[in-house]
């Protein structure tokens, strides 16, 4: 049987994959951002257990990936966002936090407190 923390951290990961999965490839741009950062976190914040969701899309990136391209918006990818999210399962709580690991987009167990 797993332990609350464990159930926690779950959740966790349930909330991480859903959160990239879903959005992973929405086209973004400096003039979209914003609304895109603030329906991420709402869409996640739904769901059991999520007690709080921070989206930030980082404008000062994406504005310098799009110098160099003809279009005006590019794909959402892991690089162009920092998440941080804090989970609440019967009196545990998780903060994750996502960042890059090189190239890859790494879903990060910060703490756990019972």
């Amino acid at each position: 049987m797993p332990t609350d923390a464990q159930e926690a951290c779950f959740e966790a990961g349930i909330k991480f994959g859903t959160l990239y999965h879903q959005f992973a490839g929405t086209p973004v741009s400096p003039a979209s951002s914003h609304s895109l950062e603030t329906a991420m976190a709402e869409a996640i914040e739904n769901q059991p257990h999520c007690a709080a969701v921070s989206v930030d899309i980082l404008d000062e990136v994406l504005e310098e990936t799009l110098a160099g391209q003809s279009a005006d918006y590019t794909e959402l990818t892991g690089r162009f966002m920092e998440v941080e999210m804090r989970i609440e399962y019967d009196g545990v709580t998780v903060h994750t936090r996502m960042e890059m690991d090189g190239d890859y987009p790494l879903m990060k167990l910060v703490s756990v407190d019972e």
